[in-house]
């Protein structure tokens, strides 16, 4: 078994650091090893199976940031501990420069301002890595240098979307991209309705299998319509799903006694998707038909079995609407939840076999969910998104993203999915201002890169039922977050005319 070793200064970092003990390490390939974490003193440890080179992966607290991941660079083992907060000013001047070096090779015209913090992180970093003979003011400087990365990717991130937008106008006119809303099981109020026409030209109908058919053989539309009647009504585009939840609890709980026959138990959810798409079509263009696929839990799944099962889905789905669109959601595309479990493939990896099995794929719909545990993927700067983005633009289909942030911390009643807000990733306290902050940025950004297709937020109000916490664009007494006003302006800017 390799073992990798960090000491972690100042001293009183571990104190109120939580979050170390979900770090994990990445070979060179970028697959995450499944890692063990062990604290003694100030040293953190670090196990996998291997003992091959490695990145670390931390959720670390940056001034003005909050606490987002950074890794270190390729590291190899050795007797002694490296310095983290040195080892990940390293990797993240690393990360900087080399897109520095892509973008410009593509034209990005890097501005001005990017100058100052880019050399003062170098500078920060070199006087650190020049002093580790004294552990906590080398400590103190690399952290310092982390800080004046971040700044500096910030802006260089800001001149690339600007620049990839202006592009992007050029040659559509207008964006093609959905701003949709995701409805679950209730639709807006009729006070609301002009607001949610102003804000989204897209919504998706939710058609929960263990909600339509509770008993075996039983069905019931009656949500579903209600949603789709209130769509059409509005004239919104419509996309339905998704249909096969293979997460925890997602299916039906009559459907357990077939998990150890998995013949039976493929044709029960083969049947359920025919009679679901045969039910709306020509009303339903859009499906998106299976989410969970990556990180399982229904069941006693394999992987494998739920690559076939997602496979044989599809075909059936194929089969009764030749013209529909036919989208796989990925609920976890940073797949930081392998390093706690044996997983084969990555969530790229798996839709990459499916695009090649010839299901005739029409898209990803990726959820990134900020700021909730245990479901969620850990913050990232804008770097990082963006970096994430062009991996998944490599499978040449069309890219669908949920924004997901909490505006609070504070139960909330009306979630419906055991899932919990973490204010720790913000600075300060976890608050609407921050929701809004995020999710402007990451549509700033979003929208720049050419293969995504639509952006989609994860309910319209939290009055009415939903999965995360604090998530809605409405509080539960009905008034607006700050987050309505800033997506408005961005429609204003760039998606009026869709």
């Amino acid at each position: 078994m390799g073992l990798i070793r960090f000491a972690g200064f100042p001293a009183d970092r571990l104190s109120d650091w939580p979050e170390v003990h979900a770090g994990y390490l990445t070979g060179s390939d970028g697959r995450v090893h499944v890692t063990r974490i062990e604290v003694i003193d100030q040293v953190i440890g670090c196990r996998r199976s291997a003992s091959d080179s490695v990145k670390f992966h931390v959720l670390w607290p940056v001034k003005g940031l909050g606490r987002v991941m950074i890794s270190t660079a390729s590291l190899s083992e050795r007797d002694e501990p490296y310095l983290l907060a040195v080892e990940l000013a390293r990797g993240k001047l690393v990360q900087v420069r080399n897109q520095v070096a892509q973008w410009e090779l593509i034209g990005l015209k890097v501005p001005e301002s990017f100058a100052g913090p880019y050399r003062a992180a170098h500078q920060a970093f070199s006087r650190g890595a020049a002093s580790q003979g004294s552990p906590e003011a080398a400590s103190l400087l690399a952290e310092a240098a982390i800080v004046y990365a971040c700044e500096a990717a910030d802006i260089l991130v800001r001149a690339y979307s600007m620049q990839a937008l202006a592009g992007r106008m050029q040659r559509f006119g207008t964006l093609p991209v959905l701003v949709g809303c995701e409805l679950h099981g209730a639709v807006p109020a009729a006070e609301s309705t002009e607001l949610f026409q102003d804000l989204f030209n897209s919504a998706t109908v939710a058609v929960p299998w263990k909600g339509i058919e509770p008993s075996e053989g039983k069905y019931n539309w009656d949500v579903v319509d209600r949603q789709l009647d209130w769509c059409e009504a509005q004239k919104i585009m419509v996309r339905g799903g998704p249909l096969l939840d293979l997460g925890p609890g997602g299916l039906p709980e009559w459907l357990a006694k077939w998990e150890h026959d998995y013949a039976n138990l493929q044709s029960f959810v083969c049947d359920f998707i025919e009679t679901a798409i045969s039910r709306y079509v020509g009303r339903i263009r859009t499906w998106e038909i299976c989410t969970g696929i990556s990180t399982g839990g229904a069941l006693r799944l394999t992987e494998e079995n739920r690559l076939v099962l997602a496979a044989r889905v599809f075909d059936v789905a194929r089969q009764v609407d030749e013209e529909a669109q036919l989208i796989i959601r990925i609920d976890q595309p940073w797949n930081d939840y392998q390093s706690r479990g044996s997983y084969r493939c990555t969530p790229l990896q798996m839709v990459d076999a499916l695009i090649r099995s010839g299901i005739g794929l029409s898209g990803v719909h990726l959820e990134l969910a900020v700021g909730y545990q245990p479901h969620g993927s850990a913050r990232r700067d804008l770097l990082d998104c963006s970096r994430w983005i062009e991996a998944w633009s490599t499978l040449d289909i069309p890219i669908f993203v949920t924004l997901v942030a909490p505006s609070s911390s504070a139960p909330d009643l009306g979630a419906t999915a055991g899932i919990q807000a973490n204010g720790r990733v913000w600075e300060g306290p976890c608050n609407e201002d921050h929701q809004a902050e995020w999710i402007e940025r990451m549509i700033e950004l979003l929208i720049a890169k050419m293969r995504v297709a639509g952006l989609f937020l994860p309910n319209f109000s939290d009055h009415d039922p939903h999965p995360f916490p604090h998530s809605g664009l409405m509080r539960a007494d009905q008034t607006s977050k700050p987050l309505v006003e800033r997506i408005l302006a961005q429609r204003s800017r760039h998606l009026r005319k869709i």
